[in-house]
């Protein structure tokens, strides 16, 4: 164990393209209250780190850059409970169910590289347009989705915001602040009883993780904050939707 944890702690020192991406992947998702989950996952496959690394390092990764950004959002007054609590009341046990179980590795690639594309298409604005009237939520519909989000985001180590910042947008229950400061509390959640769960079937969160805490709380700070006051990063957005794009063919084609 100790030879494995020095290993992997050597890896990740002389990865310094993964120390500069890591920051700037976590300052663009806390910019739209996300926790970068699926872009940690996302760098991590590409420096060829193993799942059982991945996983639990992505969980406690969103955990720190959601808080922070649920935590400017809400303060800048746009945190709407009504468009929480629907999703929340069901994807946070299935969460739990996802995180305690385990899947095949290409199985898990698989899904990943499909939840990614959701992360490319949020980057490059598919589902940016706030719509011009916000409809009522449909309270039967919001807990089946925050179901199926859930579970995914435990089974696979995200939070789901990747997901459900489309639906809400693209089914006018919220403008783009709204989502942001509800999603950023939804994959806060939902990241907690991933871990709950991964960590009730003896699962270990790996201590080589630690060297990449400190800078990735460093991007979410600063992107939380800029991205609270209409702070513009198209052009680094599409950047990281290029490296997105490549994790993605890596995951397929391995």
């Amino acid at each position: 164990i100790k030879n494995t944890f020095f290993m992997l702690v050597a890896e990740i020192l002389n990865s310094p393209l993964l120390f500069l991406l890591l920051p700037i992947v976590a300052f663009l998702y806390a910019s739209v209250g996300h926790g970068g989950a699926s872009g940690y996952l996302a760098l991590m496959s590409l420096f060829a780190l193993p799942i059982t690394f991945m996983k639990p390092t992505a969980l406690m990764l969103n955990i720190l850059v959601s808080g922070i950004s649920f935590y400017f959002y809400y303060r800048e007054n746009n945190f709407k409970w009504n468009l929480f609590y629907p999703f929340a009341i069901t994807s946070i046990p299935f969460s739990f169910l996802g995180g305690f179980l385990t899947v095949d590795s290409k199985v898990y690639k698989i899904i990943l590289g499909t939840l990614l594309l959701f992360a490319v298409f949020r980057l490059l604005g598919f589902f940016g347009k706030e719509k011009t009237e916000l409809k009522e939520i449909n309270i039967k519909y919001a807990l089946i989705i925050g179901a199926v989000i859930g579970f995914l985001s435990g089974l696979i180590g995200i939070g789901g915001g990747i997901v459900l910042s489309p639906v809400l947008l693209l089914l006018g229950w919220a403008n783009m602040k709204q989502t942001a400061a509800v999603s950023a509390l939804f994959i806060f959640v939902n990241s907690i009883s991933g871990i709950f769960g991964f960590l009730s079937k003896d699962g270990v969160i790996p201590s080589s993780s630690t060297p990449l805490i400190a800078i990735v709380c460093i991007g979410g700070l600063f992107g939380a904050y800029y991205g609270s006051k209409r702070f513009n990063t198209i052009v680094l957005r599409n950047v990281l939707a290029l490296v997105l794009g490549i994790a993605i063919i890596k995951l397929y084609t391995i």
